[in-house]
């Protein structure tokens, strides 16, 4: 991915360094790896967070850092110029529909912060907080995408990112809170489904991103595409559930299969119009 040309957002919070890691109430291993199956680009954790121990040194503030602090730290530097070419691709689409993009706040943190969502971990992955419009990540997460998935390659770091602004996007467009409310009157299975449909556009909406930055700045390199569809792949509802206990039910999915991840993604990238992301009237997702 050619990122090092771009321009580096400033709505970057840095908070490494300046939290703690809390411990899960009944935790250990077993119910990281739960969470993980959950949750990974959840949009909102809430229930998940509340049953971990609050720990009050938990972060709720960081630094700004400049470009020029950035340059030592090449990780944090992609990420600044990923969220800066969200901002750029969404502002512009925005305004053709006559709407204001508001931009997010990507925080960087260590262990554990608090969000107006609850309290983060890492142990959960990146998470979008519509409370506070903020996305947050651990970027030793990227570590557990390359050795626990598979999943390397910078491409694949700015799918992660790309997804939790569509969850922004979703956000300011009011479907999240539209969804919220369906839920509150349907089953579980009725809401999960629903839940499906949500990551699939938010899937969909990052490949929306990839294309209008890639005809703006030209950043796909040879083999990009490939690792952002594996990365796609390997946190498929339907992948994570045969890993962490061997079997598949459909009925619990909540993100959608490794399968539709990644058609929604190409849906996006091949596109670059986000009406064709509309998961929600699509007869078959």
């Amino acid at each position: 991915m050619r990122w090092r040309g771009g321009r580096r957002s400033s709505n970057i919070e840095d908070r490494r360094g300046a939290g703690a890691t809390p411990r899960l109430l009944g935790g250990g291993i077993g119910t990281i790896v739960l969470i993980l199956v959950a949750i990974y680009f959840g949009v909102d954790p809430t229930p998940l967070i509340q049953t971990m121990q609050q720990a009050p040194s938990a972060s709720t503030s960081g630094s700004r850092p400049s470009a020029e602090d950035l340059k030592d730290d090449p990780l944090a530097d992609m990420v600044s110029v990923v969220v800066a070419d969200t901002e750029d691709v969404w502002t512009t689409i925005f305004a053709a529909q006559g709407r204001r993009y508001q931009e997010p706040t990507l925080v960087l943190f260590s262990a554990a912060t608090r969000s107006a969502c609850g309290l983060g971990q890492a142990a959960m992955g990146p998470f979008y907080c519509p409370a506070d419009q903020k996305v947050y990540i651990d970027l030793s997460f990227y570590d557990q995408m390359r050795t626990r998935f598979q999943a390397p390659g910078d491409f694949a770091q700015a799918y992660v990112i790309a997804h939790e602004i569509g969850h922004h996007v979703q956000n300011l467009l009011g479907i999240s809170n539209q969804v919220h409310s369906m839920k509150q009157r349907v089953s579980e299975v009725e809401g999960n489904a629903l839940s499906v449909r949500l990551e699939l556009q938010a899937d969909c909406l990052a490949g929306v991103w990839a294309n209008h930055a890639d005809k703006a700045r030209n950043i796909i390199e040879d083999g990009d595409v490939e690792e952002a569809l594996n990365a796609a792949s390997a946190i498929g509802d339907d992948t994570l559930q045969r890993q962490s206990r061997g079997t598949v039910v459909p009925e619990s999915f909540t993100h959608g299969t490794a399968a539709q991840r990644q058609r929604w993604f190409r849906t996006g990238l091949q596109s670059g119009n986000a009406d064709a992301c509309d998961t929600f009237s699509a007869d078959r997702v």
